[in-house]
């Protein structure tokens, strides 16, 4: 079979080959090293024809694998017809360009698959701009891989080069261009969202953080109502969304659902999410979703912790909701999930068990240091009430002829300054 040129192959449709390079230190953290992999090949589209892996104490400086690995790879390509190699690693510039030479096939990494996916997934002005710079990033160290067939183009004078330029480097100027572009647009785009997210004063914010296909947009819709897209697929949404959530016992919230993350998530990707994250780093509480049936639940919590450290978000505010209970068939893997993490609750966003548990924590934790108070003062008082909109999460405001009653939580630190108005103030039974 002849190569296929980069410019003509999509991954959609076309015969894969899945590849994992496994050193010595991450043998035993998964029980299929190319699951993952295979996942997120399938959701790009690609026709899954053949898997291979080694083990080794490092990758090969050269190509990734050891020279008698890589003969039993070309063996197996050639075997089963396929037109791309897919390597769960990620590959360097030289690595990759010596492996399609080898192979004569077009080689990509777990990195470019990821970007393929966001690529496709991405809706708003913000996700395209974000995952645009990631692409860009991800592409610059490689422009010698893409343009290899390419030579000097002939021309120029002396010192000054002119038309005589690689190709490379004339792409390499348009590409950094194009950076400095996105970041100044990206720039623009936090700053409004991080305005946006620090004036939420009027409610109490909460934010699912979660490994890809946890079922945070599932459980969002359950709690809120909302329409958030749901699908059986990895990275099946990636822009935040915000809705009113009607918290029993509360009141009002905010949750916003977030991208999901995922193992050896590409750096580039990370930092150009920065900005959709913003709701995660100013929120008042996190609900870390977690898939409770994915034999790999324990590594997928280790990962969220990982990023959520990389991206700067406190973890110290956060309640571990262990989903999808309905499809779990030992019990005793919750059990042992609710035992080694705190404030850990288990439900199932489609059956709805556990909700009313859920909702009693998150009241709970968003009512420490908060007082449950019953407010009343003459309806002429005209102080009070901006007051308590500004301060208080308000529950209840009634008007009689005489007088204006709010029930509402205060917090502790802004007790004295009730002595400012004319109230009489009395604690609601179940005070937090």
């Amino acid at each position: 079979m002849s190569q296929v040129s980069r410019e003509e192959l999509k991954i959609v449709q076309h015969k894969a080959v899945l590849v994992a390079l496994i050193e010595q230190h991450e043998k035993d953290l998964v029980d299929d090293p190319l699951a993952e992999l295979q996942g997120l090949a399938e959701t790009a589209g690609a026709q899954i024809v053949g898997r291979l892996t080694q083990t080794r104490r490092s990758p090969d400086p050269a190509m990734c694998l050891g020279s008698g690995k890589v003969e039993e790879l070309k063996a197996l390509v050639e075997e089963t017809g396929a037109e791309v190699v897919i390597f769960d690693n990620a590959l360097s510039p030289s690595q990759g360009r010596n492996l399609e030479r080898e192979l004569n096939r077009i080689i990509v990494d777990r990195s470019e698959v990821i970007l393929d996916i966001f690529a496709s997934r991405a809706r708003t002005y913000e996700a395209k701009l974000q995952v645009e710079l990631a692409q860009m990033l991800y592409l610059r160290p490689r422009l010698k891989r893409m343009w290899t067939h390419l030579e000097r183009i002939e021309g120029g004078i002396g010192a000054g080069r002119g038309p005589g330029e690689k190709q490379i480097e004339t792409d390499r100027r348009l590409i950094d261009k194009r950076i400095d572009e996105l970041r100044r647009k990206l720039a623009e785009v936090t700053a409004h969202r991080q305005r946006m997210v620090s004036q939420r004063t009027d409610h109490k914010t909460v934010s699912l953080v979660g490994y890809t296909n946890a079922g945070k947009s599932t459980l969002m819709n359950a709690l809120t109502g909302a329409d958030v897209y749901v699908a059986d697929q990895l990275f099946a949404t990636l822009d935040t969304r915000t809705r009113k959530w009607e918290l029993p016992g509360w009141g009002e919230v905010l949750l916003s659902d977030t991208v999901g993350f995922i193992r050896k998530l590409p750096h580039h990707l990370v930092a150009s999410f920065k900005s959709t994250l913003e709701e995660a780093r100013h929120a008042d509480l996190l609900l870390h979703v977690v898939d409770s049936s994915h034999p790999e639940a324990e590594l997928q919590i280790e990962t969220v912790h990982q990023v959520l450290d990389e991206i700067g978000v406190e973890r110290t505010n956060m309640i571990l909701v262990l989903n999808k209970a309905d499809a779990v068939t030992d019990r005793s893997i919750v059990d042992v999930l609710r035992v080694k993490h705190e404030s850990a609750v288990a439900i199932s966003a489609v059956t709805r068990e556990g909700f009313d548990r859920l909702a009693n924590m998150v009241a709970k934790q968003l009512g420490e240091g908060f007082l449950s108070l019953r407010i009343m003062g003459n309806v002429s008082n005209g102080r009070i009430g901006p007051f308590l909109a500004e301060h208080a999460q308000i529950s209840r405001q009634e008007y009689t002829e005489t007088q204006v009653i709010f029930e509402c939580l205060l917090p502790r630190s802004l007790m004295y300054r009730l002595r400012e108005f004319d109230v009489s103030i009395e604690p609601i039974v179940g005070t937090r």
